[in-house]
C-alpha cells in the first residue's frame, strides 16, 4: 500500500512545532525576566510560525494515522492521547498568539500580564512534551510510520 504525501512528511513536519514552540516559551520567559523587548517580539514571531507548523503537523498526523493498519488496543489508546494533546497544542498555542498580539497592539504587556504569559509558556512546554512523548511511543513501541512496518503492508 502506498502512503500519501501528507502521511509521508509527518515525521519531518512534527519537529518544527516542537522546536519552535519550545523556543517561543524559552524566549518569552527570557524576554520577560531580562526585560528585553526585542526578545519578546522575537518570541511572538516564533510563536506565530510555530502555530502554523503545529497545524500542519496535526493535518499530516491525521493522514498518517489513517494509513497505519496494525492498531491494537494499547496503540489506539496512545494514539488517542497523542491526538488529544496535539489538538490542545494547536488550540492553546493559537490562543496564546492571539492574546499576545492583542496585548502587544494595546501596549498592555506589563505587570500581571507578563506573569500570565510565563504561566502560558510553561503550560505550552508541558503540552509539547506530552504530545511528543506519545508520538515517540507510537514510533518506538509500535513502529508507526517506520519502513519496517511499511514493508509488511
Amino acid at each position: 500500500m502506498e502512503t500519501s504525501f501528507l502521511a509521508e512528511i509527518h515525521p519531518k513536519v512534527v519537529h518544527f512545532p516542537i522546536a519552535l514552540l519550545t523556543t517561543y516559551a524559552l524566549l518569552e520567559i527570557a524576554g520577560i525576566i531580562l526585560k528585553k523587548e526585542f526578545i519578546s517580539k522575537s518570541a511572538l514571531l516564533i510563536l506565530c510560525i510555530g502555530v502554523i507548523t503545529a497545524f500542519f503537523a496535526v493535518l499530516t498526523g491525521n493522514q498518517a494515522s489513517s494509513e497505519f493498519n496494525f492498531w491494537n488496543d494499547e496503540s489506539k489508546a496512545i494514539l488517542e492521547q497523542h491526538q488529544t494533546f496535539a489538538t490542545y497544542l494547536v488550540w492553546f498555542s493559537a490562543l496564546i498568539s492571539v492574546l499576545r498580539i492583542v496585548v502587544m497592539l494595546k501596549k498592555k504587556f506589563g505587570g500581571f500580564i507578563k506573569y500570565l504569559f510565563i504561566l502560558f509558556a510553561l503550560v505550552l512546554i508541558y503540552i509539547v512534551y506530552e504530545t511528543g512523548t506519545h508520538g515517540g511511543t507510537l514510533v518506538k513501541k509500535f513502529g508507526v510510520g517506520t519502513e519496517v512496518i511499511k514493508s509488511i503492508e
